[in-house]
């Protein structure tokens, strides 16, 4: 096969076509791959920065390892898109993230280079020995490959796979990307203890002239290889303050090497993999390599929208007319607002500082916001712990990532009925990057446990209201859910005030059915019953506020008046505030014909927020359509 010297990428489709390439070819199909990357993403966004740093690591296991026989877990698949480009998908890599488009993280259905699936962080090193233990069992001969970035390791799953793979025997490989970044910088001993190992030049000068003088390690047989770990770890102990964490849990650790040196790591890796049993590779990387702007504000360009790929400037579409804020900036200066006014309150975050907006209270009173790193179970018990010694925890977590933590929202706080304000952000459809971090189940794991106050606000002012009611007295754990984006109000900074816990509030009159939401989802609802008004139909519409506990008096209203209802939610419809509505009405002997909308019983892949809502059929039109379709009036839902 040719290769055209000026282009060496548009001849890669596949892995197999790398390898036909020689080494000195790698560094040219790294510069290349990174171009492509920061052409495609400064017009199509995505995750930026965390996949400009693993191109030459992408590339040299690509190039190296026989895969998809060979196996790479990618820990998480914000660091993918060189290893996409590389496998296929190059030609397709501009409808990432797009609607019907291939997803922004590793997924099994899309690709067999695609080993297992990663949305969500500090999985791989588990999944890559269930991978090398089934590869054993079935007598493969397989390599796995676990990529896992330095901030990833902060989570404790990670910690259990090492601890596990550490006495398997399996042929694993374990990469420790180390840039000291996970969207933001990152925070913990752990930190602390890889830059220890990264800056330790005497150690490091040392083993290396050690290695360049024995030779290769494939040059020497088992014995050998035992003596040279034997006078690795003298040294050790002579130079470094410690001993090494990864080789106290039995794992042959090789760094910290250049991860941006793709000559160099091809060559350790075909080292590497000739050697049994369980190794860790330590790179060190730096997340944006190859564009200024990425390097200088690593947070800032993890995911930064379109930019302008020669000057660097990220393009925002400008308006004249005031815009409603992010209901995630509306948490974080509620947030430090209701802290100046309460002593007790503190902040903590899972290495989402910038994602959920509690960076103004860490600006404004550090000693009062904490981030624990990506470890959400630690988190809500390191808030019950606090609470449960009288101060008042505002807990924020991602929807999709308190899944991570549901044990500890159970036994170590709502069991115990602490006062920990458990703040879900990202609640409901959060777009692009799909079925991994849509917040569709909240509602419904939620409602079910007992202690727990779980509620939603209509809009940002109901946000501020509610966090202000959270924190004036003890009724124990609340959980508040709000979704991503902007909301509806743009004059929103209104004087806190109390709501009574339990109650919803009737919006609109009607005669004819009621419409009941939850949550921001109100206010197309609201638009919906100004569309039925016109169609003929009088539809009430309640806004419940509380999923838990419900407002009974409002409800039994309800189903006095209104043998028709439906309920919209942002959130699956199984288990979810139609259902409990359902339940209600069973309870008190209500015959209403209920007719639940929201999210089915499915896994919604990605696209824009709105996309996906119509998909799922509960956008305004939706529901006009279903309201007319109960009430039996054959006339056509006019557009939203």
């Amino acid at each position: 096969m040719a290769f055209e010297n000026e282009n060496l990428l548009n001849d890669i489709n596949y892995p197999s076509d790398l390898r036909k390439l020689q080494e000195k070819d790698l560094v040219q199909v790294s510069q290349e791959l990174r171009q492509f990357i920061i052409d495609e993403v400064s017009t199509n966004p995505g995750h930026f920065g965390a996949s400009l740093g693993v191109v030459e690591l992408a590339v040299a296991l690509h190039y190296v390892y026989n895969t998809p026989y060979d196996q790479i877990v990618w820990d998480v698949g914000h660091q993918a898109y060189a290893h996409k480009i590389l496998t296929g998908r190059r030609k397709d890599f501009h409808t990432n993230r797009l609607y019907g488009g291939l997803s922004g993280f590793p997924k099994r259905a899309e690709s067999e280079y695609d080993v297992f699936g990663v949305g969500h962080s500090s999985t791989s090193i588990s999944a890559g020995l269930g991978l090398a233990t089934a590869a054993k069992q079935l007598n493969e001969d397989r390599n796995v490959v676990a990529v896992i970035g330095d901030g990833s390791l902060t989570g404790g799953m990670a910690f259990e796979g090492l601890n596990n793979a550490g006495t398997s025997n399996t042929n694993i490989l374990v990469i420790v990307n180390d840039n000291n970044m996970s969207i933001d910088p990152n925070v913990g001993a752990l930190n602390e203890y890889l830059l220890d190992l990264t800056t330790s030049k005497t150690y490091n000068k040392m083993r290396n002239e050690i290695w360049r003088i024995l030779g290769k390690i494939d040059s020497f047989g088992h014995k050998t290889q035992q003596l040279i770990q034997k006078v690795e770890t003298g040294i050790k102990t002579i130079v470094q303050k410690h001993s090494n964490l990864f080789e106290a849990l039995n794992f042959r650790y090789f760094g910290p090497v250049d991860g941006h040196d793709v000559m160099y790591l091809s060559r350790l890796l075909k080292d590497l993999k000739e050697l049994p049993g369980p190794k860790v590779l330590h790179i060190v990387t730096k997340k944006g390599k190859g564009f200024r702007p990425a390097e200088l504000s690593q947070t800032e360009w993890h995911a930064p929208g379109r930019f302008n790929k020669n000057t660097g400037e990220i393009i925002e579409q400008k308006s004249t007319v005031p815009k409603p804020p992010k209901f995630q900036d509306v948490f974080g200066y509620s947030l430090l607002e209701l802290a100046k006014l309460n002593p007790k309150i503190v902040g903590v975050t899972p290495a989402m500082p910038s994602g959920c907006s509690m960076t103004f209270l860490m600006q404004e009173m550090p000693e009062r916001a904490f981030d624990v790193g990506i470890a959400e179970q630690h988190a809500v018990t390191f808030s019950a712990g606090m609470a449960a010694n009288g101060l008042i925890p505002f807990c924020n977590i991602y929807s999709s990532f308190m899944q991570r933590a549901y044990d500890q929202v159970i036994h170590d706080v709502a069991l115990q009925k602490l006062h920990v304000v458990l703040c879900l952000d990202r609640g409901g459809l959060v777009g692009a990057d799909g079925a991994t971090h849509h917040g569709a189940y909240d509602i419904a794991y939620m409602r079910i446990i007992p202690n727990l106050i779980v509620c939603s606000p209509y809009n940002e002012v109901e946000l501020r209201n509610l966090m202000y009611t959270a924190q004036l007295k003890d009724n124990g754990p609340v959980v508040i859910r709000y979704p991503r984006g902007a909301g509806s109000m743009v004059d929103w900074q209104h004087p806190f005030e109390e709501i009574t816990i339990g109650t919803g509030r009737k919006l609109k009159d009607g005669a004819d059915m009621a419409l009941v939401s939850f949550g921001p989802i109100g206010t197309s609802v609201a638009k919906a019953a100004e569309i039925l008004a016109d169609q003929g139909i009088d539809a009430a519409h309640y806004d419940l506020r509380f999923a838990k506990p419900l407002d009974h008096k409002m409800l039994h209203e309800l189903f006095q008046q209104f043998k028709k209802v439906i309920t919209i939610e942002d959130g699956t419809i199984v288990g979810g505030i139609g259902s409990a509505l359902i339940e209600f009405a069973n309870e008190h002997g209500y015959s209403a014909q209920i007719k639940r909308m929201g999210i089915p019983d499915q896994f919604i892949e990605h696209g824009t927020p709105q996309e996906l809502i119509t998909e799922c059929g509960f956008h305004t039109e939706g529901i006009v359509q279903q309201a007319l379709e109960m009430t039996s009036k054959n006339i056509s839902a006019k557009k939203a």
